[in-house]
Parts: C-alpha cells; sequence; structure tokens
C-alpha cells in the first residue's frame, strides 16, 4: 500500500503520538519513514541590524530546536527498525514545505498529527494539517 511516509513533526505532544502511530503503521506495512520539521528562516528587514539575536545564533538555536523535534521519530524508527531518513527544511509556510518535501522525496502519504482546534479558534488560527488537506494530492492521514 504505502511504501514511503512523510511524518512532519512540531515536537509537541500531538506530534510524538502522532509519530508513534507512524512508526507502527510504517512496520506492519513494511514502509520508510521521512521525518521532516520546518523551522522559521531568518527575517531580512531594514530592522535586521537592531535584532538582538545574530544569524549565526539564530541559526544554532533552530538547528538545535531541529535536532530535539525529530529525535524522538529517530528513536521510534531506530527501535522497530523502520528506514528512516530525517530533514529539517526552512520556510515561513510550514504546509507549503510539507507539500514540498513529501513530493520531492517521493513520498505516497503524508502522516502528521491534528493539534484539534475547534470553533472560533480554529478559523482564525488555522490549522496547518487543514491546509495540507487542502491542498495537497498526496494523501494524507490525520492521527488524533
Amino acid at each position: 500500500m504505502f511504501k514511503k511516509i512523510l511524518l512532519p513533526t512540531d515536537g509537541s505532544e500531538l506530534s510524538v503520538k502522532a509519530v508513534q502511530g507512524a512508526i507502527k503503521m510504517a512496520s506492519e506495512l513494511g514502509a520508510s519513514v521521512v521525518g521532516l520539521t520546518v523551522v522559521e528562516p531568518y527575517s531580512y528587514s531594514t530592522l535586521s541590524e537592531y535584532r538582538p539575536e545574530t544569524l549565526e545564533a539564530f541559526e544554532a538555536r533552530n538547528a538545535q530546536a531541529a535536532e530535539q523535534r525529530l529525535a524522538p521519530l529517530l528513536q521510534a524508527a531506530k527501535a522497530a527498525n523502520v528506514p528512516c531518513e530525517t530533514m529539517a527544511v526552512k520556510s515561513f509556510s510550514p504546509y507549503e514545505a510539507i507539500i514540498d518535501a513529501a513530493q520531492k522525496s517521493g513520498c505516497d502519504v503524508i502522516f502528521m498529527a491534528s493539534h484539534g482546534r475547534r470553533g472560533l479558534s480554529a478559523v482564525l488560527l488555522g490549522s496547518e494539517t487543514q491546509k495540507v488537506l487542502t491542498h495537497s494530492t498526496i494523501p494524507v492521514l490525520v492521527y488524533r
């Protein structure tokens, strides 16, 4: 059925639960996993010179955050003997980065958590999961 699963994670508790579900599914299907986290790029502006953080410090902090987000995924995949590769990409638009990574990596499904926003907060804040569902041509499995 599915042979290569894109698994985006933001390090949240719900995302870590989705990692467990995806690794279990991948193990049962004999599939591989591509772990992804999206970090915000450095924002250049006319005020950049007044930023309290240098580009180097910002990049180091983002690299450390990406590593921490992907660590549970790597550990779960290793424990289940599921082939896994990981990547961290920079984007101001996580849903676009998720779809792009799935296409570039040759994934045949995107497996991601839903943060469960409802009502007005869902309307106002939106949802990266909802945006992926709306724009992806690749099947999306939402884990709750």
